[in-house]
């Protein structure tokens, strides 16, 4: 462990305008920045594969109605089972999009909405949230990336990139066998194919030790719920801090310049 502290926190792209409780854990990390020094890592899961994720929550700037908007998708197999990094976005979901947020925030929001572009879900939210501000002097670490998945640990439990009917698919790997789960007890199950470290990541139980064994962070920003499943006795060098409360914790953050 390096004597320079490294702050971590961990999230999925969730929304192209980021859910407040995100806002809240990059709040905290740069508030415990300030008081002992150190780097701060933004440990982005873009393997996550669940379309809700990425639901923004918006409210409507005259009745204060909320909405949810959300990322359109070329095909269900899609939406449903390719990582956020590997889900097009399509050519006319940003216009589509731009038309309804007048509704919703203010004109520098829009701005900013009308002038990102980028070819996945998971570039666009991460480039939105740049362009808000949230993310000046972060380092970003994403699970997609075949280098951090070259340099993780092994872990028991994972999912595998595979292709599936034209679409590269996040499949659980359990039993000796590759599924996608349907909903319910339905789960499909893919012919079984090699795969590298690259096609790996991992699960919401592994994913503490899996990214640690890349950032090797001194404390851990997490959210209110998130240590009843991150297993915090894997990694005892870990000091653990409870991300500061926030308001409609849900819904999404629109302002700039923080």
């Amino acid at each position: 462990m390096s004597a320079t502290p490294v702050i971590c926190f961990g999230q999925q792209p969730c929304g192209f305008f980021p859910k407040r409780f995100l806002v809240a854990k990059i709040q905290t990390a740069r508030r415990l920045q300030a008081e002992i020094g150190g780097e701060i890592v933004f440990f982005c899961h873009d393997s996550d594969h669940d379309p809700r994720e990425t639901r923004t929550i918006l409210r409507h700037r005259t009745t204060h109605d909320p909405a949810q908007l959300n990322f359109a998708f070329e095909n269900k197999l899609q939406r449903k089972f390719s990582p956020q990094f590997l889900k097009r976005v399509p050519a006319d979901w940003h216009g589509t999009t731009l038309l309804q947020l007048p509704n919703y925030v203010e004109r520098d929001a829009i701005e900013l909405f009308k002038k990102t572009s980028a070819a996945n879900v998971a570039d666009f939210c991460l480039a939105m949230y740049r362009g808000m501000g949230l993310l000046e002097e972060i380092r970003i670490v994403r699970s997609g990336d075949p280098a951090v998945r070259r340099t993780a640990c092994g872990v028991a439990e994972f999912f595998v990139d595979v292709p599936h009917e034209g679409e590269i698919v996040r499949a659980r790997f359990a039993k000796d066998a590759l599924t996608l789960h349907e909903g319910g007890d339905v789960f499909v199950t893919l012919p079984m194919t090699s795969f590298t470290k690259e096609q790996i990541s991992p699960t919401r139980d592994s994913r503490l030790r899996w990214m640690q064994s890349v950032v090797h962070c001194s404390h851990y920003v997490a959210g209110l719920g998130e240590r009843d499943y991150l297993h915090p006795d894997e990694t005892p060098e870990i000091t653990f801090v409870t991300r500061d409360e926030i308001e409609r914790s849900d819904e999404a953050w629109t302002e700039l310049g923080h």
